[in-house]
C-alpha cells in the first residue's frame, strides 16, 4: 500500500523559511516522478514543483522560482520542498504526489498517489 506523508508545515513570518518533507512507503521515490502542489482556501489545487524520476529535471511554477527548491533523498525515500523568502500568498495546504511516469508534470490529474497535506501559513 502506497503512503505519502507530508510534514514540516507551520506558521512562519513573511521572509522566513520552511522545509517540507514527503516520506514515502510502498513505493521507491527514485522510481517515480514526484510533485508538490498546494491549495489555498477557496482555490483550486495548483502546481508548485516537480522532480523527474531521474532527478535530473526539476520544474517550478513561476511564482516560486528562485525561492523554492525540490529535492530527493533516495536513501531516506523522501522528497523535500525547501521554501525560502516565504510570502503571505504562499499560504496553503501543501501536498506531495507521485506517478511512475508523467506526461504533463504541472497537471494534478496526472499523478496517481497523494499525501494528506501539510498546512503552511505565512503571516505578513
Amino acid at each position: 500500500q502506497v503512503q505519502l506523508v507530508e510534514s514540516g508545515g507551520g506558521l512562519v513570518q513573511a521572509g522566513g523559511s520552511l522545509r517540507l518533507s514527503c516520506a514515502a512507503s510502498g513505493l521507491t521515490v527514485s522510481s517515480y516522478a514526484m510533485g508538490w502542489f498546494r491549495q489555498a482556501p477557496g482555490k483550486e489545487r495548483e502546481f508548485v514543483a516537480h522532480i523527474s524520476r531521474s532527478g535530473g529535471t526539476t520544474v517550478y511554477t513561476d511564482s516560486v522560482k528562485g525561492r523554492f527548491t525540490i529535492s530527493r533523498d533516495n536513501a531516506k525515500n523522501t522528497v523535500y520542498l525547501q521554501m525560502n523568502s516565504l510570502k503571505p500568498e504562499d499560504t496553503a495546504v501543501y501536498f506531495c504526489a507521485a506517478v511512475i511516469r508523467i506526461g504533463m508534470p504541472t497537471l494534478a490529474r496526472g499523478y496517481d498517489y497523494w499525501g494528506q497535506g501539510t498546512q503552511v501559513t505565512v503571516s505578513s
